[in-house]
């Protein structure tokens, strides 16, 4: 049975191959494998187990058998691993897509197209020349294919990326002084929202939460989970409690310190432990202790955090919802049921009111 093992190529594309070999290949071995009509070069990225995990999880993954739980078989195989004279053949194609892209340009400016060209990517056997560019609208580029063709002569296939994907291709360092997540780690490319980062206290000024993409950063995505499930540990903020020292309102919450900062009637400020805060109060928390887990773990155990995300944004945009009196009828509303003459006359005092406005921004009658 063949195993399945993932490659990863230039610009952080990864793509699954069966591996037909007595013995899987080490992780980050030279591998030539089957491309579309020809044959490329790449490295393993991962073997077994964690591959055939991937395979599940990854947007670039093969899915499930039908009807099974075992990733589906891919439809192209590693063909073998990559001799020397191989490797240093892929390392020349690094200038050749170099040199391509920056042609490409030319050819896309002397058109006058409104695109740009982010990256090229030659073949390993050079049988196909493989172009990213990113557009905000649709382009037409078939005379542009026709002259790429006839410059480079070969296959010519033009794709068109969005910022983060160009950031993932392109690779750098973020502000955190780490390398990009998309291009190091990060699986998939999920959507970011403002909602996450009001979630997290952040700033809500552009320039301070975006990466490099000019799109709000990856990290606030990933690491949101944690910080709705801390949260709810802690007492809603602008609610108030009364404590020994009489009323007080809670104005903020450290999740990271575990602290409560509370502010009397009079204007005074204290700062509780959570702890100390549960204990005059007798506040409990609606979640057990995450802080120390870490990021992985709180977010193992989420079931739908944009649900959490819309539940904690309509918490602070609306308020505390009002309590109804005790006499409320069992239809919900807070007023008793008119009757069906109190009713007639509501609706033929409408129809008045209608009528009068009606008449309110008309021309004069007719003879006045």
């Amino acid at each position: 049975m063949a195993d399945l093992i993932e490659v990863a190529f230039v610009g952080n594309r990864k793509e699954f191959f069966t591996w037909d070999g007595p013995e899987l290949p080490a992780v980050k071995a030279p591998v030539i494998v089957d491309a579309d009509r020809g044959e490329d070069f790449g490295y393993v990225h991962a073997v077994g187990e964690l591959a055939e995990k991937r395979s599940r999880g990854c947007a670039h993954g093969c899915g499930h058998s039908a009807g099974t739980s075992e990733p589906a078989t891919p439809a192209r195989r590693a063909l073998r691993i990559a001799s020397d004279a191989d490797v240093r053949q892929a390392g020349s194609m690094k200038k050749l897509s170099a040199d391509a892209r920056r042609q490409a340009a030319e050819k896309v400016k002397g058109a006058g197209l409104q695109m740009k060209i982010s990256d090229a990517e030659w073949q390993w056997d050079r049988r196909k020349l493989t172009l990213y560019f990113t557009a905000e609208k649709r382009v037409d580029f078939r005379n542009l294919v026709r002259d790429l063709a006839a410059l480079f002569k070969t296959r010519i296939e033009l794709k068109q990326i969005g910022v983060r994907d160009e950031a993932k291709r392109l690779d750098g360092i973020g502000r955190c002084g780490r390398q990009y997540c998309s291009a190091s780690w990060l699986p998939e490319l999920r959507p970011v929202n403002l909602g996450v980062a009001k979630d997290q206290r952040l700033s809500l000024n552009p320039s301070q939460i975006s990466g490099a993409c000019g799109r709000l950063m990856c990290c606030l995505r990933y690491e949101h989970e944690m910080y709705v499930t801390a949260r709810k540990r802690f007492p809603k903020e602008g609610r108030t409690f009364t404590t020994p020292k009489g009323e007080e309102k809670v104005i903020a919450n450290d999740i990271f310190q575990e602290r409560v900062t509370l502010r009397a009637v009079e204007g005074e400020l204290r700062v509780l432990s959570l702890a100390e805060f549960a204990r005059e109060t007798g506040f409990v928390s609606a979640a057990p202790s995450v802080v120390s887990e870490s990021v992985a773990d709180a977010a193992a155990g989420a079931a739908d955090d944009l649900a959490l995300v819309e539940e904690l944004i309509a918490e602070e945009s609306g308020g505390t919802e009002p309590v109804a009196p005790a006499d409320v009828p069992e239809t919900g509303s807070l007023f008793p049921a008119a009757s069906a003459e109190e009713q007639a006359q509501g609706a033929a005092r409408r129809r008045r009111r209608g009528r009068r406005g009606g008449r309110k921004n008309r021309g004069p009658k007719q003879g006045d």
